[in-house]
């Protein structure tokens, strides 16, 4: 009988034989089942196999953001030697985490954020369907959603691998500095050391499309052929990078999923907070290298403070935002009108019926409920009679759909006065300078969460927009996925080619002042239709006057 260490041996010769490690030629790492390997410009990098999609996390395209690089635009990363680790997500930025109470919350999982909370930051992820130079695939730069304050691309609802599987695509998601870390404009409190504090977080953005730039095409992408897009908050970004002369040629096509912020937060705004700020802290406006030693929880904890009233009404913390700082913003995204320095970048902008669902939890409001609202919304108008009027423009509302609840006509009228406004006004300023089309599209078909009772809420297009509907907006069903096949179908051809149609969707022309045709997704995918001008009525109804 052989020796215990001689079949030990024996079994792991034979394993090794087995799995073809001991014939001629040693097998490459393109071929191994689990790993890849990619060499990018500062190092060599291993990502995992996931059903063929090569998947890589925590990609660091810049340096840590704590301790001397704080409020400081964002540093290079030092080489290094070796194979580095791209496993396993990396951290997100500060900020206050996201909770369970709502129902909503549930559906989006803003909850769930992998990677740890840290000034580490600056990291990104990867899904491609192979690391080859030669492939030349179009790439997605997808933004996160959660404002100017919260989330990150670790998000669930943002993996990659399903859109990059459909759409032959190298799909990124990159995290950033968010908050008082990324938008606390200091430099009217500490000099020149801090002119860019109050836009740091949006230099990280741009530092992550300079990543791109020098590595996508070790991973299979094209570097020109760069689409920026994101929801809510992350079409926010996309409509700041367009007025950033740092971005520009960094991306090539720009999309703005329910985000579309025509104006940002200006310098003395800015400056009174960054005082109120550093007041909270004890850091006196000659000691502000205390500021690179205070513990990053003590940071946060003040800038919660200050999210504190918006919280409070259910809103969307707007304490930090970028400055409309004369240098990296020299200007307000789309006001007055459309920035010259993007003018030749095409785009895609969108909403959703009922967008405004998300942050309004009466779903038992009735008739008398709705009109209290519309009159409360109409008061600020100037010349018009909101008590009188009210009435009328509840009828509207109900005269284009009789079947819609209460709540649902309420978030109509919310979201027609906000997200869609913005929209609209985006569209038309982006139209009038006739130097690179404009599509846009409306979302209508409802989400089956609770039985319908949202309508088609904030974000029940992010899911189909990445071909996946795993999440609570949307589950799967075959209605469901026939949507994402179209949504996805569209912003992988745009990606591609700067035009969104596709074989399947209908023919969808560009946005003009003159049609304002518009792709509307309501019920099935065989219901979707261009529109020209869809809700007319509505939209003049609430124009700025």
């Amino acid at each position: 009988m052989p020796a215990a260490g001689s079949s030990r041996r024996h079994w792991l010769r034979s394993a090794a034989v087995a799995g073809g490690l001991l014939l001629p030629g040693v097998r490459a790492m393109a071929d191994d089942p689990v790993f890849s390997v990619v060499e990018t410009a500062d190092g060599r990098v291993r990502g995992l196999k996931s059903g063929g999609i090569h998947v890589f996390k925590g990609l660091r395209y810049g340096a840590d953001t704590g301790g001397a690089n704080r409020f400081m635009p964002p540093q290079p990363v030092a080489r290094w030697a070796g194979v580095r680790d791209a496993t396993a997500y990396g951290n997100y930025a500060p900020q206050m985490p996201a909770d369970r109470r709502r129902a909503y919350a549930d559906l989006i999982a803003y909850d769930l954020q992998p990677g740890g909370m840290g000034e580490d930051c600056l990291v990104l992820n990867l899904w491609t369907p192979s690391p080859e130079r030669s492939a030349r695939r179009p790439v997605l730069v997808h933004l996160h959603g959660g404002g100017f304050y919260a989330g990150s691309g670790n998000s669930p609802q943002f993996d990659g691998e399903m859109l990059a599987r459909f759409g032959n695509a190298v799909f990124v998601t990159l995290n950033h500095r968010l908050g008082s870390f990324g938008y606390l404009n200091l430099a009217g409190h500490g000099g020149e050391r801090y002119a860019h504090a109050g836009t740091a977080g949006m230099l990280d953005v741009v530092a992550g499309l300079k990543w791109v730039r020098e590595n996508i095409e070790a991973f299979g992408g094209d570097p020109s052929r760069v689409l920026v897009f994101g929801q809510s908050g992350g079409g926010l970004k996309a409509g700041a990078l367009m007025a950033m002369p740092a971005a520009r040629g960094l991306f090539h096509r720009a999309g703005v999923m329910s985000g579309s912020g025509l104006r940002l937060m200006p310098k003395e705004t800015s400056h009174d907070i960054a005082g109120r700020y550093l007041a909270a802290l004890q850091v006196g406006k000659g000691a502000l290298d205390r500021l690179h030693q205070l513990p990053m929880e003590q940071l946060l904890a003040v800038q919660v403070q200050f999210e504190q009233a918006d919280r409070a009404q259910g809103e969307a913390p707007r304490a930090f935002s970028p400055v409309v700082d004369g240098v990296n913003l020299p200007r307000h995204p789309f006001d007055p009108d459309g920035p010259a320095v993007s003018a030749a970048v095409p785009m895609i902008i969108g909403t959703t019926f009922e967008d405004r669902a998300y942050r309004q939890g009466n779903f038992g409001l009735d008739q008398a409920g709705l009109l209290k609202f519309a009159e409360a919304k109409l008061a600020s108008r100037p010349g018009v009679d909101a008590k009188a009027e009210a009435p009328k423009l509840v009828a509207m509302y109900r005269d284009e759909d009789p079947k819609a609840t209460p709540y649902q006509l309420q978030a109509r009228i919310d979201t027609d006065t906000t997200f869609r406004l913005g929209a609209q006004l985006q569209a038309e300023r982006k139209a009038a300078q006739q130097a690179a089309p404009v599509w846009t599209y409306l979302w209508k078909t409802p989400s089956p969460a609770f039985g319908g009772r949202y309508g088609a809420p904030h974000g029940v297009d992010i899911g189909p927009s990445l071909h996946d509907i795993r999440l609570g907006l949307n589950g799967p069903s075959d209605e469901q996925m026939g949507l994402a096949d179209q949504l996805a179908s569209a912003w992988v051809s745009f990606a591609a080619s700067g035009d969104p149609n596709n074989a399947r969707t209908p023919a969808w022309a560009p946005y003009t002042r003159e049609k304002r045709t518009t792709l509307v997704f309501d019920g099935p995918a065989s219901a979707t239709r261009a529109v020209d001008d869809p809700r007319r009525a509505f939209r003049t109804y609430w124009l700025p006057v």
